[in-house]
């Protein structure tokens, strides 16, 4: 079964303030994808994720960080949540193995903007990636070659929630599946279930 896996990034207390200031550059240090892929999207919205989008702007690819800043410095509010989806490039598997562009959707969540989380406003978290199913970063025994490439997938992962721990005053993060899943027990699983077979 798949289940959708994200890193969820709570910012230490006097950083919140700066929140959009640090999800700007999230997104100038996230390695979007270079290849052809769709459109990307910028995505803001106020109150809740069921209110009517205030912006909703297709943007052609690759995207760059950079130029994404100022189109959502238009926008401030507690109650403002900011989303970019785009793609970042992981190992496929479609008949054969190939480094392509991978859906991924980074988001920024005022204190006052309802995301849903059982957490409530105050204990939601500032920054969240979404890194699409999480059957691209654990070995399925069925596909020859599957557990060195989702190894190179968990490693890219990796990478970028190390850059994230050094360029953003994180005070705690998450990295869990849709289902509330540790990524890392279900990793550990698979591993030893590929090693089995």
């Amino acid at each position: 079964m798949t289940d959708q896996l994200s890193l969820s990034i709570w910012l230490d207390r006097n950083s919140r303030a700066e929140r959009l200031k640090y999800f700007e550059k999230l997104l100038r240090l996230f390695p979007f994808s270079q290849r052809p892929q769709p459109q990307s999207t910028i995505t803001i919205q106020a109150i809740d994720a069921t209110e009517p989008p205030l912006l909703e702007q297709p943007v052609n690819g690759p995207i760059d960080g950079a130029e994404v800043a100022p189109i959502l410095r238009d926008y401030a509010g507690e109650d403002i949540a900011y989303r970019v989806e785009s793609w970042w490039d992981l190992w496929q598997f479609d008949a054969d193995w190939i480094l392509s562009p991978a859906r991924v959707i980074i988001s920024c969540f005022g204190p006052a903007f309802d995301t849903g989380s059982e957490a409530g406003s105050s204990g939601q978290e500032d920054l969240r990636i979404d890194f699409g199913v999480d059957s691209h970063y654990l070995p399925q025994p069925e596909i020859p070659g599957s557990a060195k490439l989702a190894e190179s997938n968990v490693k890219s992962l990796l990478r970028l929630v190390h850059e994230v721990d050094s360029a953003l005053p994180v005070e705690r993060r998450k990295l869990e599946t849709e289902s509330g899943e540790n990524f890392a027990d279900r990793l550990q699983q698979a591993l030893s279930e590929s090693r089995i077979q």
